[in-house]
């Protein structure tokens, strides 16, 4: 079958990369996808946000007060410890 999964290059695996190899993106349960970087993400209202960080953590719940970085707001949600981060952007005990 043409374009199917092992037909597609892989990067190298000392870490570097081509520049025509495709993004690896990573999907997590209940957190963040994690994206090769570096990456431009496009937002909503058009702007565009850009990182040149060898890997990064876009936020998939919208709580992260960094959106569309993951600042591990997350977390709080899925440990049923509250609805996000407390207000005063303190850890939680």
């Amino acid at each position: 079958m043409p374009n199917s999964p092992s037909d597609v290059p892989r990067p190298p695996s000392d870490g570097s990369r081509p520049a025509d190899a495709p993004r690896r993106i990573k999907v997590q349960r209940r957190g963040p996808l994690l994206v090769e970087g570096p990456v431009e993400v496009e937002l909503e209202d058009g702007t565009t946000v850009s990182s040149d960080r060898f890997r990064v953590a876009l936020c998939t719940c919208r709580r992260s007060r960094r959106f569309p970085w993951c600042d591990t707001s997350h977390r709080a949600r899925s440990s049923g410890a509250g609805d996000g981060p407390p207000a005063d952007g303190q850890p939680r005990p």
